[in-house]
Formats: C-alpha cells, sequence, structure tokens
C-alpha cells in the first residue's frame, strides 16, 4: 500500500521510535521533540511494547532498531506493515550488516540509517520516506539491486499493470522520489501515490524495494542487466 499521512495535522510529521538502549532512545525523542513539523508519539524499548502502542497512534514513520532483545527489529517491522501498510520503517543499525539490512528491507522497510549519524543524516532519512524516497547509501543500494537482478526473470509479474503504472513503477525501480516521479510525469505527487498503492495492491508488496524488485524480475535479462541500481 502507498503511504498515507496518519497525522491530525498533514504539516506535522509524526513519529515513533523502537529502540532498547535508554539513552538513544532519549536523545532520539528528544530530537524529534525539538524538531518543527515533527512530533514523537511514542518511544518503546521493545517490539512487544512497541506492537501494542504504535498501531494505536498510527505515526507516519518508526525509527527502528535492527537489534531488539526478544522480537527483532526485522519481525516487529513484519508485523506493524501487517497492521498498518502505510507506515514507514526506518532501520537503525549500528554498521552495515547488508544481510539484516536485506532482510529488514524485505520485511518492509523503506530504508535505514546508522545510529552514528548525525541529527541532520537522521531528520533526512525522515523527510526522505514522507516524499516516497528510500534512504540508503548507493554502496547498499548496488547490493540490494544486485540480488533483485540475480532473480529468475517473471516477465508476467507486472502484466496487469496499467501503462500508467509502468511508467510509474520503472522510476520508481531507479530511485526516484514521488515528487520526482511527479515531475517526469507531469502529475501530482498524491497522483504518484495513489498510482503506487494501486501497484503494490497488484502485485502483492508492501512497498517500494519490493515493487522495484518485481520490475526488474519481469525485465529481459539484457534490460535486466543495465537497470538502474539506485533503489
Amino acid at each position: 500500500m502507498a503511504a498515507e499521512s496518519f497525522s491530525d495535522d498533514p504539516g506535522t510529521t509524526t513519529v515513533a521510535i523502537v529502540e532498547d538502549n535508554s539513552t538513544f532512545r532519549q536523545y532520539l525523542s528528544e530530537l524529534i521533540a525539538s524538531t518543527p513539523g515533527h512530533r514523537c508519539v511514542c518511544a518503546c524499548a521493545s517490539a512487544d511494547e512497541a506492537l501494542e502502542k504504535i498501531p494505536a497512534q498510527r505515526p507516519d514513520v518508526v525509527l527502528m532498531d535492527i537489534h531488539l532483545p526478544g522480537v527483532s527489529g526485522i519481525a516487529c517491522t513484519a508485523r506493524l506493515r501487517e497492521k498498518m501498510p502505510g507506515i514507514q520503517v526506518i532501520m537503525l543499525t549500528v554498521y552495515k550488516d547488508i544481510q539484516m539490512i536485506f532482510q529488514a528491507l524485505k520485511a518492509g522497510a523503506c530504508g535505514y540509517v546508522l545510529k552514528r549519524a548525525d541529527e541532520k543524516e537522521i531528520l533526512g532519512a525522515i523527510a526522505e520516506v514522507r516524499a516516497g524516497g528510500a534512504p540508503m547509501t548507493s554502496q547498499v543500494a548496488r547490493m540490494v539491486v544486485r540480488s533483485f537482478l540475480e532473480e529468475p526473470s517473471d516477465h508476467s509479474a507486472t502484466e496487469q499493470l496499467s501503462p500508467r503504472e509502468m511508467e510509474i513503477l520503472a522510476l520508481v525501480a531507479q530511485g526516484r522520489a514521488n515528487k520526482e516521479v511527479g515531475n517526469e510525469l507531469h502529475i501530482s505527487s498524491g497522483t504518484v501515490r495513489i498510482h503506487l498503492s494501486h501497484i503494490y495492491e497488484k502485485l502483492h508488496v508492501r512497498c517500494r524495494t519490493e515493487a522495484a524488485a518485481k520490475y526488474f524480475s519481469s525485465q529481459p535479462s539484457g534490460r535486466r542487466d543495465m537497470a538502474a541500481p539506485a533503489l
């Protein structure tokens, strides 16, 4: 499903935090609370707490620790996405564990940010997902795309999409944010979000990363090799 704004005030980005380290959790809470246009709606210390509180708060974005005690951040992300398909989850990680990040993306996360990132990078990642992007380094993007290209071709994956939906999906697969897609096709970013919700439903996926994977798998081998590594 496409991202939807859950905030009562469309100009405010509501954020939930799931982080077991109390010091870092407090830092993130204070950062969000002190940033104009942002509001921290809950700060959870575990996946169990997050699964109880976040659906009731309906935040726009979740900052999710990838390594949580008990239920992992990856499993928590998958369960939250089942309950709230439009929620945007950014994984928090101390290092670039490519396999873990890839698992998180498959679970429905839309990107990640390193815990050592500065305030500007963290807030930038939130702004990027709200604009329809997927924050990750070019190195990780290349590896993610490469893993998609290694999958067997499935030319029927996108047959049910309309020509307009295919145009949008192709641009999303190039790493374009919703606003950039809209500018390219001369439509609003809101219209792009509506088209994306239909694309996700038809392809049975939960996020733009999975949708891009479907796009790549539908391409002939020659075009798959030329796919842009920029999710």
